[in-house]
């Protein structure tokens, strides 16, 4: 097969495939056994959510040097981990391969990004603020792009919702009364 051909059928299946498992790991695992504390993935539910919900969407923790043993790190060193584990297939599908390898970098930095600049996720990623602000945590799993929770009937909006004004009037007060 020509390289332009296995290109342009591997770059937007490698683009669908980082979608359905970053949708997927964050449903089944970070929601899934992460939801137990003390387990190795609960850093996600019990210390990222906890720190978004109380810094309005913003997480101080990605300060921290990214390949520690604490929240940030565990998800960076998935991704490194997950990125060398996909690595062999550079030699029978490079293409793929390499956009995989783009979909873990763009997932960190993407996340990363959100959680340091909330307005900025608030405006870009609404799907990803919504999980984090809105009124269930248990949708809107995709972080990047909401293809997969459009898919499988996931994505919940609360961006520019009632509620998210309501909310937002909410939590003005409560900061108002303990200033």
């Amino acid at each position: 097969m020509p390289w332009y051909l296995e290109a342009l059928l591997s770059i937007p299946l490698g683009l669908l495939l980082g979608n359905f498992t970053e949708w997927w790991f964050h449903r089944f695992v970070l929601h899934g056994w992460g939801k137990k504390p003390g387990k190795l993935w609960s850093f996600h539910f019990h210390e990222h959510h906890r720190n978004a919900r109380k810094h309005n969407f913003y997480d101080p923790c990605y300060r921290r040097f990214p390949l520690g043993w604490h929240a940030q790190g565990k998800e960076a060193w998935a991704l490194l981990i997950t990125s060398l584990l996909v690595s062999p297939l550079v030699f029978f599908a490079p293409w793929l391969t390499a956009t995989l390898w783009y979909c873990a970098l763009n997932y960190y930095l993407t996340h990363k990004k959100s959680h340091d600049r909330p307005d900025w996720a608030r405006q870009h990623l609404a799907w990803h603020y919504d999980h984090h602000m809105g009124p269930n945590p248990h949708s809107n799993w995709c972080v990047t792009k909401p293809w997969f929770d459009w898919v499988f009937g996931t994505r919940e909006y609360y961006v520019g919702s009632e509620r998210e004004q309501q909310d937002q009037t909410r939590r003005q007060r409560s900061t108002a009364a303990t200033a």
